[in-house]
């Protein structure tokens, strides 16, 4: 493993399917890595993009309306099956640019059981092209729950990379204590925090990951306008303005395991962040605190993961 690293953080306009998003993911991918980056980092649900209709859309969670069933058809059109054509497309640009890939994707249950169930995932592809991690989002948020299931807790762990111990969790997970503790007993270096936009209280919760679990945060948000929202759905009059509105605004940033800002957050514009980090710091922080070795108490906390098997 190497003592530093160069790590990327992508942050663009989302897609309108898989296809384009494919094309974006490889373009970027290509920059990030002429730019010396060894991990790639994607936002969340960047394939085929985050459904932010939901929360600007009147009539979102109307019972049997065909409008939101249609859009909710092409969203599952375009999500990605794990093993599947757009799956290996991902694996094939990981192998390209010679970098690990870290994506946040719709994914759709291909066969057996489960079979057409959606899930909010993250993908952890290596260099090589093999799938290193497969974390389904533990619980849909709010109205996230009108698209995809309950997650299961396999890909709740860390792998082993190049460039060190690579775990993630996605958006409102990071408010789940058990779940922080899990990623934080697996022995993370860097921490992958996807958010659809890392609006204020999420730097809140990405600051607060890496100042408890003494690791890096590459907290990666995505950019969306409105012009962007289904043509089917009717936006809220109170929450959109007009058709260029970025609704999705961004925020990404890099943190060290101090919870300080090793690249502030960048709103409202496309970019690519990245910085060469130092992982001898994170033994340095724990001198501090270190939840999973002197200042943890398991002779008074009894803590055990239950592993569920995930549809296929």
């Amino acid at each position: 493993m190497l003592t530093k690293c160069v790590v990327a953080v992508v942050q663009a306009e989302v897609a309108s399917d898989a296809h384009s998003g494919l094309e974006s993911t490889a373009k970027l991918a290509r920059e990030a890595a002429t730019a010396g980056a060894q991990l790639i980092v994607f936002p969340e649900t960047w394939i085929p993009g985050y459904p932010a209709w939901l929360d600007v859309s009147r009539d979102a969670a109307l019972w049997d309306h065909p409008p939101v069933k249609a859009v909710y058809a092409r969203i599952a059109a375009n999500s990605i099956a794990v093993p599947g054509t757009t799956f290996d497309a991902l694996a094939e640009i990981a192998r390209e640019v010679g970098a690990t890939l870290v994506v946040g994707v719709s994914e759709r249950v291909g066969a057996g059981a489960g079979r057409g169930t959606l899930y909010n995932t993250l993908l952890t592809i290596g260099s090589d092209g093999q799938l290193l991690n497969h974390h389904r989002k533990l619980m849909a948020t709010y109205t996230e729950r009108l698209i995809w299931g309950a997650g299961d807790a396999e890909g709740l762990r860390a792998v082993d990379t190049p460039v060190g111990r690579v775990g993630g969790l996605i958006c409102w997970e990071h408010w789940m204590p058990l779940a922080r503790q899990v990623l934080h007993e697996a022995g993370e270096d860097i921490h992958v925090a996807v958010w659809p936009t890392v609006k204020d209280i999420h730097q809140v919760a990405s600051r607060h990951y890496a100042f408890e679990g003494r690791c890096y945060v590459l907290a990666a948000g995505g950019l969306m306008r409105a012009s962007a929202l289904p043509p089917e759905l009717e936006p809220h009059p109170d929450r959109i303005a007009h058709p260029d509105q970025l609704i999705l605004r961004g925020g990404s940033a890099i943190i060290g395991p101090d919870g300080e800002y090793i690249v502030e957050p960048v709103y409202d514009q496309p970019c690519i962040l990245t910085a060469e980090l130092d992982l001898g710091r994170i033994r340095e922080e724990s001198m501090t605190l270190d939840v999973t070795g002197h200042y943890h108490r398991p002779e008074l906390f009894e803590f055990r993961l239950v592993h569920a098997r995930r549809n296929r």
